[in-house]
């Protein structure tokens, strides 16, 4: 068990006595987190008022007041990180998707009452999520990047030639807390013409379909969750689908996905971990390691050596992620060339794929 600094107070609002107790049962394993819950909003909004909770853990489908709704009455009043944790998204219903849109910083599925392995794997991921929801930054107000600024300021305007094979380019991305939205909002920047990406996104099981698939309607690149044998190509984006890892393969002259069933990695299925490791071995030079908002270590290991690799790697900065864990640890491990904001991370992209064969020439100096 983690011994916390200080005390962690959640509240469940779930009209389900069994879940309510199993939940508290849960968390209360963990020296340093207080549960109080609550059958519904009215309820939980007159504990509320008595004392603030630190984290909220919300089903959707609720008495008296959809969670849809008590989510943006919080968000709009007063902001507190909320986990969703809901059977929608179990089946990766649009309400899910709707709750990350409004402030969520995770969905995770409703425990599943009688699963003995319940309370090996998914207990470790409640806990984890909620002490890292409780260290995410949220407002009142959409967190938009910056401007954009050139790409100058994160790739040095130069080409250059390198022997070996000739792959395609490739960008893999790793986020966890806080990473939906912005994730979606790198991906709405891209054009038809950019590498292929592959991302891991930590997700329940079939939610990833479903966030794909909305992603897929609003963004000008196809995004699909990735399958066996999707190849990585210009204009395509494959999300690892939730409790499976992706691993890059080559052959032909191209990248492809394969999708395993492996133990976890970092408490993760799918590991930010495995999917970089797999692209510092497939694509070395020609790979773009990016790290994103996030709690816990998953993914440095990982973009240290695709730094030996010879790929270019990034982190998301400190004043734009919900939780820094993810990139400080990559950045204390000195996996990572430089320290960027989202927008620099859409123009490294596009500065990167259309500087030539990847190389160290490219790699940026100092943070």
């Amino acid at each position: 068990m983690t011994t916390l600094s200080k005390p962690i107070k959640v509240l469940v609002v779930d009209d389900s006595a069994l879940v309510r107790q199993v939940a508290s049962a849960i968390l209360s394993q963990e020296q340093g987190i207080q549960v109080t819950v609550a059958a519904d909003p009215i309820i939980a909004m007159e504990k509320m008022a008595r004392e603030r909770p630190d984290v909220i853990l919300l089903d959707l489908e609720l008495p008296r007041m959809h969670g849809l709704t008590f989510l943006h009455k919080i968000m709009s009043e007063d902001p507190i990180p909320v986990v969703v944790c809901s059977g929608v998204a179990a089946s990766g219903d649009a309400a899910a998707i709707a709750a990350l849109e409004q402030g969520a910083v995770a969905v995770i599925t409703k425990p599943k009452m009688g699963v003995r392995d319940f309370l090996h794997e998914s207990a470790l991921m409640l806990i984890d999520t909620v002490v890292g929801a409780a260290h995410a930054k949220v407002s009142n107000k959409r967190v938009r990047p910056e401007s954009n600024r050139t790409a100058d300021t994160v790739v040095p305007k130069r080409r250059f030639t390198q022997g070996g094979d000739r792959l395609e380019k490739i960008v893999v991305l790793g986020a966890s807390t806080g990473g939906p939205e912005l994730v979606g909002w790198i991906l709405q920047q891209l054009t038809p013409e950019c590498p292929g990406l592959v991302i891991v996104q930590h997700m329940p099981e079939a939610f990833t379909g479903a966030y794909a698939r909305r992603l897929n309607t609003i963004c000008r690149i196809e995004v699909k969750e990735a399958e066996q044998g999707d190849r990585v190509m210009r204009g395509r984006a494959l999300i690892a689908p939730g409790n499976r890892h992706v691993v890059l393969r080559h052959g032909g002259g191209f990248h492809m996905t394969s999708v395993v069933d492996e133990p976890l990695v970092n408490r993760h299925r799918p590991s930010v971990d495995v999917l970089f490791k797999s692209a510092a071995q497939s694509a070395g030079p020609n790979a773009l390691g990016i790290i994103l908002t996030g709690m816990g270590s998953d993914g440095a290991q990982g973009l240290l050596e695709m730094k030996k690799a010879g790929s270019l790697t990034l982190a998301q900065n400190e004043d734009t992620s919900v939780v820094f864990g993810m990139p400080k640890e990559a950045i204390t491990l000195g996996a990572v060339d430089k320290v960027v904001s989202p927008s620099q991370i859409v123009a490294a992209i596009s500065a990167w794929s259309s500087a030539g064969t990847a190389s160290a020439a490219v790699r940026i100096k100092g943070r």
